[in-house]
């Protein structure tokens, strides 16, 4: 600390946030007077600011003031957050140093470690998720384009209706095991998806599944991007006809024209800011995603009343038979459940906002529902378009761009509309929140969500170029199809471990130490989940070959039978084996006899079981308990 003038009183402030001890705020801007060797709380504004403990220089501000000469609060407040002119700010990120994120007080890291509010334990008042806002959670994200037009894919591989519909249950119902057993990580612990992963994968593997799962959001970010693009253009042509005749100055090679380009600039000049919601902040977006539904519905009733009926699709015959149909009906099962293998890996990093945990059950309902409910719609309208169009048309906004005249016009704009909400919803439940968690858990020091949310969502709509990877890269959307293989053992032994080997418990502060109990061996590798992660991912691999290139699919025998059902392979045998070698192989230690949410406690998961408790009554159900230690 910087030597004191003997008679001269001087303000200390510091410039970090408030301790957060499970949400419990502590006091926020340190303020004392220390004149010669007296040091006393200093009291303003008829308040009196407490001292938070001695803080380095690096983080602390000194404000030289006369004896018996107090400043005023908006004084202290001033300077507390220094203003700075818009050129200063943009001089100070011409160096790395100026991005350096302030460093945030955390009961559990490292000293001298680096981690934000974002990566920390989620504080008591950012849990603001309820079972409700879980259900606007799945409308946002299961209502999209691509839900719409699952059953095409099932369709048009010689199966009916019949198997279509079977194949959405039962393929969202498996989902909804992983999102369970997952989600629970995320609604007791409160901690998200990367943190989590340092339990089974350890402290420096745990970053493989990190960045995997970061690549794939990555890529379908930028593909629902450009489907909100083109809903953008059913928007804009129903105002302005005309917009459809732009004349194309892109070469035909770079994969999209000048009017497609524009849409999608604006559609993603207008996803932008609502991208930059905080997560806890977002429950009243799912409620406006109901525009969805009701769009949805007048659809399905306009294309009705044009067709006089719901069409022929009913009617359709098999196209395949014995043996062939039964592995494209377990095929299609899988390709369903590996649809929502993404949010079954990460949904902790959602959950972790619920006030309780009962809201994880729900999603049992949920997805299921959804999925069902759209999928109907999108069979219903597209066997009305063959009568009305002479074609099966799957597309809502396809089916959209043949509404002319002012009422047809008039219905293309709410479909434009409706589809624009809904591509910008699902990219932010499942896509760029998702990333932008993953590599700000990377780098805390300079990214915080809101800067991995900047920077995800730019890769994603510009620099991978989503209207090539449309229209030209039919084996890189086979390949992203095939990510899943990946992402299945991932999920699955983050649902092993804290369910069966540690059996609910975990070390919290551990879970955020470089040198903790987590880290394993000196390379932070969990041996065991690396051995059953190759277990799961290698034989799936030739199958996932042959589809990104058909033309080896002659070499490799029947592995790709194996293939057609590579989520139910993936997340079991990366489940039981990993249970096996834990069991057999166990690192006592990571065992403990109950979680740990505290360095001063360990508490039972089941201690201070109390129904009809208040909001802290319930983080009490779930063990936890706020412990507020003076410096």
């Amino acid at each position: 600390m910087a030597k004191m003038n003997t008679g001269i009183a001087y303000v200390i402030l510091t410039r970090r946030p408030s301790l957060q001890s499970f949400g419990r705020r502590r006091p926020c801007g340190v303020a004392i007077i220390i004149t010669s060797k007296t040091v006393s709380p200093c009291r303003m504004a008829g308040s009196t600011v407490g001292f938070d403990g001695i803080v380095d220089g690096s983080d602390i501000n000194w404000h030289h003031v006369s004896p018996l000469q107090f400043p005023s609060r908006a004084t202290l407040q001033s300077w507390l957050h220094p203003t700075m002119t818009l050129h200063e700010r943009i001089k100070s990120k011409t160096t790395r140093q100026g991005w350096v994120l302030p460093r945030q007080t955390t009961s559990f890291a490292d000293p001298g470690a680096w981690t934000n509010v974002d990566c920390d334990v989620t504080p008591l008042n950012r849990r603001t998720w309820s079972a409700w806002t879980m259900f606007g959670y799945w409308f946002s994200d299961a209502l999209n384009a691509q839900s719409w037009m699952a059953p095409a894919s099932i369709i048009a591989l010689g199966l009916t209706w019949r198997e279509a519909i079977v194949c959405i249950i039962f393929g969202s119902l498996v989902c909804t095991v992983p999102l369970v057993l997952n989600g629970m990580v995320g609604a007791r612990l409160h901690i998200p998806f990367p943190v989590a992963m340092r339990a089974s994968f350890g402290w420096y593997f745990s970053r493989f599944a990190v960045v995997t799962r970061a690549i794939t959001a990555l890529f379908w970010h930028a593909i629902q991007t450009y489907t909100g693009s083109t809903a953008m253009t059913q928007i804009i042509r129903s105002i302005w006809p005309s917009y459809l005749d732009i004349p194309n100055n892109i070469p035909d090679s770079v994969g999209i024209t000048t009017q497609g380009m524009i849409s999608h600039l604006i559609f993603w000049l207008v996803q932008f800011p609502i991208l930059l919601i905080p997560p806890h902040k977002l429950k009243w977006f799912f409620v406006a995603k109901l525009l969805v539904i009701t769009t949805s519905v007048a659809v399905v009733i306009t294309m009705t009343s044009k067709a006089g009926g719901a069409g022929d699709i009913w009617n359709l015959p098999y196209g395949v038979h014995g043996t062939d149909r039964s592995w494209l009906i377990l095929s299609s099962l899988s390709s369903i459940t590996g649809g929502w293998a993404t949010m079954a890996t990460n949904i902790p990093d959602f959950t972790r906002y619920l006030k309780a945990d009962k809201g994880v059950y729900w999603q049992v309902a949920f997805l299921p529902g959804i999925q069902l409910m759209l999928g109907l719609f999108g069979i219903i309208c597209c066997s009305a378009s063959k009568v009305v169009y002479g074609k099966y048309i799957w597309d809502p906004l396809e089916i959209a761009s043949h509404w002319d005249g002012p009422s047809g016009r008039a219905g293309a704009f709410f479909v434009g509309l409706c589809w624009v909400v809904a591509q910008i919803g699902t990219n932010l439940s499942a896509n760029v929140i998702s990333c932008a968690n993953d590599i700000m858990c990377l780098w805390p020091k300079y990214l915080n969500i809101r800067r991995g949310v900047i920077i995800t969502t730019v890769i994603a709509g510009w620099v991978m170029q989503p209207w090539k990877i449309i229209h030209s890269a039919q084996s890189l959307l086979a390949f992203m199809a095939g990510l899943g293989i990946f992402l299945a053992p991932i999920a699955a032994m983050l649902s092993a471990d804290y369910w069966v080997v540690q059996k609910q418990m975990y070390d919290i502060p551990g879970l955020y130490r470089a040198h903790g109990r987590y880290r394993f061996n000196k390379w932070g590798t969990n041996w065991r989940a690396a051995v059953a992660f190759l277990i799961s991912v290698v034989p799936s691999i030739p199958g996932m070959a042959a589809s990104v290139d058909p033309s080896i699919k002659g070499t490799i025998g029947d592995a790709d039978k194996l293939y057609f059902m590579f989520y139910f392979w993936g997340y079991t045998s990366a489940f039981l084996v990993y249970i096996g070698l834990s069991y057999f192989f166990p690192a006592p230690e990571t065992h403990i006899a109950a979680t740990i949410y505290e360095d001063s406690d360990i508490i039972s998961a089941a201690e201070g079981f109390d129904k009809g408790d208040s909001e802290l009554g319930d983080e009490k159900k779930m063990g936890e308990k706020e412990v507020v230690s003076s410096v």
